[in-house]
Parts: C-alpha cells; structure tokens; sequence
C-alpha cells in the first residue's frame, strides 16, 4: 500500500468533509490488496475486525467521495473496487450464472482501437464521453 494513495483518500475525504477513520483506512487496504472486485462478505471476512454496518456505511462514504467504485453484477451483491483512476483502467469479466467478477486488461494498441470506435459511436449519438468501462458478460470457468 502506498502512502501516495493514502494520501489522495484523505484528501478526497476532506473535500468531501469526511475523515479518513481507521475503518476506511482498513477497507482501502483490502481493496488495494485484491485482483478483482469484492463482495461485502468479502471485505469482511479479509477483516474479521470490522462490524458489517460500519463497512457498508463506510464503503458508501469512499463511493461517494470518488474513491471506489460499486461493480454491477448477475447475482444480488454488489462488489467493490478502487477508483479507475487510483487502481488503473481495467475492464471486467461477469459471470452470468455465480456472479463473479474478474478484472482484465488489453494491450495499449488493442485499448486505443477500442477507445477511438467507442468515441465514434458517442459522437455519431451526439453524446459527450467521459470514459468507458467494458463488461463482458458470459459464464466463468468454475461455470461452464
């Protein structure tokens, strides 16, 4: 964990008049450490030390503070992340029948090809782009 994120939580935090607490520090940490979205059972049974209503309120704190971001996927749970911009772009896998998200990335050149056929379509819909997430959809090997 670096302190370089630490420091660009407890900023954002601020500027959103929050503190970064010891509980979001905890729940930044696991975050940071995963390869893939996480379940709130997931943080929680990474950090046994943290009360299942403090992680959630504090999760809903860090999303609205730009900080992580909630990942839709088939099953009833959302899943949480680090911010694009502080983990890196990435896209995601999800599978269709448990739920599962995995992380995955492309080659830069694969990426700018996406990238220039997505801003294409955006400006053939008269649409302003921000950025872009891709979510394959289909079934995980554990699935199939």
């Amino acid at each position: 964990m670096s302190s370089e994120l630490h420091t660009i939580v407890a900023d954002r935090l601020r500027t959103d008049r929050q503190q970064y607490t010891r509980n979001r520090r905890a729940v930044i940490d696991v975050l940071d450490a995963s390869d893939r979205p996480l379940t709130l059972q997931q943080i929680l049974e990474r950090r046994h030390d943290l009360a299942q209503s403090s992680a959630y309120r504090n999760l809903t704190v860090l999303e609205t503070a730009g900080v992580v971001n909630r990942v839709l996927s088939s099953d009833d749970f959302s899943r949480y992340e680090l911010a694009e911009d502080l983990a890196g772009h990435h896209h995601h896998m999800i599978c269709s029948t448990c739920g599962s998200v995995a992380d995955f990335t492309v080659s830069e050149s694969l990426e700018s090809t996406l990238t220039a056929a997505l801003e294409h379509a955006a400006v053939e819909a008269g649409f302003l782009t921000e950025h872009h997430r891709l979510d394959l959809v289909g079934h995980c090997l554990s699935c199939t």
